[in-house]
């Protein structure tokens, strides 16, 4: 038996993340896009953040990492609202499983940027499936869960 190599879908909502990415002057890595919030350091804030907490698209990018907030992933979107991390300044990314998440802890030359993403086994029915979930003629995916393990695994190489 010949075994095939399946190709990852594309939904629309990420090919939407793309191109918005690339219209702002970035490129983004295929399939290199989940969405992650802001890690809450204790069980209160995790509480109150479950009602208010902020998401965003977390891309690789060809030399940098871009973090830009969900709500402002539109066409109109201005590179000034990014969150830039260039390569060359990224001394470690660290990530670990955290309850139902992960927590992604990237160290940088100036700052300690930790954040949180969703495992992928919940997602769909949890707030990352509900950004990131693609139906187009019958079919449909999630394309966070779709790019989380690979994601995961090329930040854990940045800084090496």
């Amino acid at each position: 038996m010949v075994a095939m190599k399946t190709e990852k879908k594309t939904g629309k909502r990420e090919i939407k993340v793309w191109e918005i990415i690339k219209g702002i002057g970035y490129n983004p890595q295929e399939h290199k896009n989940i969405v992650v919030s802001y890690a809450l350091k204790n069980l209160s804030a995790k509480v109150a953040g479950f009602f208010t907490n902020q998401f965003y698209v977390l891309s690789i990018c060809e030399n940098e990492l871009v973090l830009i907030p969900y709500g402002e992933m539109t066409w109109s979107l201005k590179k000034e609202v990014a969150l830039e991390v260039p390569f060359d300044s990224i001394k470690s990314v660290t990530v670990k499983e955290d309850g139902f998440n992960y927590i992604i802890n990237i160290e940088t030359s100036e700052d300690n940027i930790e954040l949180t993403t969703q495992q992928k086994e919940l997602s769909n029915v949890r707030m990352s499936g509900a950004l990131s979930y693609t139906s187009i003629w019958g079919a449909s995916w999630n394309w966070h869960q779709e790019n989380l393990d690979e994601t995961l695994e090329s930040l854990q190489h940045l800084g090496e």
